[in-house]
């Protein structure tokens, strides 16, 4: 039971880190573009997770590791992933970029049946429209005869970043490498793909209010939260007892986003994401 609880509170403590970094991508994007934000945060990352490699003793594991896999892991995320994801975040008020990307259960589910080949029950279909119908509420701030989008292109790079976090959850379950040491490796790819992309089409850009910003994120929501999730799931008795804990964190964002990005969290938001998770969840039992 004492370990039980010991899941419980790292499970929690993950959730409500998660939950803060929608409320950081938003604040952070003040101050830096989207690229540079993915620069600083994609090396923090990588700076926390050779820490951990070295604290672990595993720094031998890398030499025989996949290079290749990691070049192309890393191409998808952090890369594509979180670019999208952060220009959809500079387009859309946080609320609605953070329950756009909060729909990709809904898309493994899609994809799982061409690349997994799953079968997809009733229940399961009715999760997907339900889901779908909670996005429109969303994109549409409630107002679905009109189909007025705030921004059409934020909306489609807030889904997309659902649909390739998906792809890349998929590509992953193959992939039999310690977990801190494909996270470090595709990392270090990705790293380097932002540099390269910042340095032949961008700027650089230097403030420190954007830096912690950015460090924050890459220590929240790129490196430290993950491990602590996969403690939590370690430590359960069964994965479902905390893994359903994360149905808290877009919630909880809301919460945070009124208060710390200032955003009136309207109503459809509200509505829309009930839709997307009960969507999900219905999705799951089926």
């Amino acid at each position: 039971m004492e370990r039980q609880k010991l899941a419980y509170a790292y499970a929690l403590l993950a959730v409500f880190m998660w939950s803060t970094v929608a409320s950081a991508f938003k604040l952070s994007l003040k101050y830096f573009n989207y690229l540079n934000l993915l620069f600083y945060a994609s090396l923090t990352s990588l700076i926390v997770l050779f820490s951990v490699l070295l604290y672990q003793g595993k720094l031998s594991m890398l030499s025989s590791s996949s290079i290749r896999n990691s070049a192309f892991l890393g191409l998808i995320n952090p890369f594509l992933y979180y670019m999208i994801l952060f220009k959809a975040y500079s387009l859309l008020p946080a609320q609605e970029a953070q329950a756009l990307n909060y729909t990709w259960p809904i898309m493994l589910a899609l994809l799982s049946i061409p690349f997994l080949k799953q079968k997809i029950g009733l229940k399961r279909i009715l999760g997907v429209f339900m889901s779908f119908f909670g996005v429109l509420i969303i994109a549409t701030r409630g107002d679905l005869l009109s189909l007025n989008f705030r921004s059409p292109l934020g909306t489609l790079l807030g889904l997309g970043s659902a649909i390739i976090w998906a792809s890349y959850w998929i590509l992953n379950l193959k992939d039999e490498r310690d977990d801190v040491v494909r996270l470090f490796l595709n990392f270090a790819f990705g790293f380097i793909y932002i540099a390269l992309f910042i340095l032949l089409f961008g700027e650089l850009q230097f403030g420190i209010k954007g830096l912690v910003g950015s460090i924050y994120v890459g220590l929240f929501e790129m490196g430290i939260t993950f491990l602590v999730w996969h403690k939590a799931l370690s430590l359960s008795e069964t994965t479902a007892q905390v893994a359903n804990l994360i149905y808290l964190t877009p919630f909880l964002s809301l919460i945070l986003i009124h208060f710390i990005v200032g955003e009136e969290i309207l109503a459809s938001t509200l509505l829309g994401l009930v839709f997307i998770v009960g969507g999900i969840i219905m999705g799951r039992k089926g």
